[in-house]
């Protein structure tokens, strides 16, 4: 009966609403101390990383988040030395996963091996279990990969001959895409892109950064060997844990919850957008600039935070018209008139 799977009821038998869990404000100062630890990490994997301090910035803030994140970039830009310097600051397990065409699912998720001993299947780990994982041009990977790793990246567990297996407290993916080759590739749906919180644009460095990487390299750096990176764990993965707390407990305002509303909505009223951003996509922008906010030592989101926020979580959740990309229109383009076009709060 319909009755039985409605909820519970109160004494007079009526059906009883829940009311929803609301967190404790975050203190300032326990904002500031966070904001200040998490600046350190930044420092430190800028220190290694030359000349990508936007893109640091928009890593640490999709751990911060808890999310996942979509790296896009031509090879050489430093997506690999990244991610290795950022779990290395961590005292995290890093893993890496190579793409290739002919990679099966069992070979990302792990496999059920029959146990000689005491006849009975147990089930070995594949590299997805990981608490950093690179995804190494991961729209190489065929439908059914990317698929298992679909359900890793919104469950954080994987299902094997219909077991589940939960995948580490900190599993973040990071994955990356080379956005000038398209031989041999398999283009994410929608559905998987709509899973990245962000999707961080990683462009050559500055002269000037270029080449003090030189200059690194002079002196005995070496990306392919970690131990020259001069790096130590200064996060725990407890404290980290932590910290993800404490983002849920930034506050923000109703006056700029609902300028995120007006953002998004905005993008499925733009004439050169074909598709607009979903609600998900509201949600990403929320929580990102929450982690904004700390990653600056606040306990409140400014506007200023969803803006700088609103271009990495909407490029990638939008399409132009063919008309716009004819006429050379770019998602990051329409995002940006988007921001301009929508008052923000005072």
């Amino acid at each position: 009966m319909i009755g039985d799977r409605a909820g519970p009821t109160d004494a007079a038998g009526g059906l009883s609403v829940s009311t929803p869990t609301r967190l404790a404000p975050l203190d300032p100062e326990a904002a500031q101390a966070a904001g200040a630890l998490a600046r350190s990490v930044l420092d430190a994997v800028g220190g290694v990383v030359l000349g990508q301090e936007a893109v640091l910035e928009q890593m640490l803030v999709t751990l911060l988040a808890g999310g996942h994140a979509l790296l896009e970039g031509v090879p050489g830009t430093a997506k690999t030395l990244a991610i290795s310097a950022l779990s290395r600051s961590l005292d995290t397990h890093f893993g890496r996963i190579q793409f290739t065409p002919d990679l099966m699912p069992t070979d990302v998720t792990g496999v059920n091996v029959l146990d000689e001993l005491s006849r009975r299947f147990e089930f070995r780990r594949g590299p997805l279990f990981a608490e950093l994982l690179l995804a190494d041009e991961i729209n190489r990977a065929p439908a059914k990969t990317q698929a298992a790793l679909l359900e890793a990246m919104q469950e954080r567990q994987v299902t094997v001959d219909g077991a589940s297996h939960a995948l580490p407290a900190l599993f973040t993916v990071f994955a990356s895409q080379n956005p000038v080759e398209y031989e041999g590739t398999y283009p994410l749906p929608e559905a998987q892109l709509d899973r990245f919180l962000l999707k961080i644009r990683v462009d050559y460095p500055a002269q000037a950064a270029e080449l003090a990487m030189l200059d690194r390299y002079a002196g005995g750096f070496d990306a392919s060997v970690p131990a020259t990176f001069g790096l130590q764990p200064l996060l725990a993965r407890e404290r980290l844990l932590e910290l993800r707390a404490l983002v849920t407990r930034v506050r923000v305002e109703p006056e700029v919850r609902a300028y995120v509303v007006a953002l998004v909505r905005e993008t499925r009223a733009r004439p050169a957008l074909s598709l607009g951003a979903s609600p998900r996509a509201t949600v990403a922008v929320f929580r990102a600039a929450q982690a904004c906010a700390l990653l600056e030592g606040r306990d409140f989101v400014i506007p200023e935070d969803v803006k700088r926020m609103a271009v990495p979580a909407l490029r990638h959740r939008v399409l132009l018209t063919a008309e716009a990309e004819v006429e050379g229109g770019s998602a990051d383009a329409e995002i940006a008139g988007v921001v301009a076009a929508v008052p923000a709060p005072r």
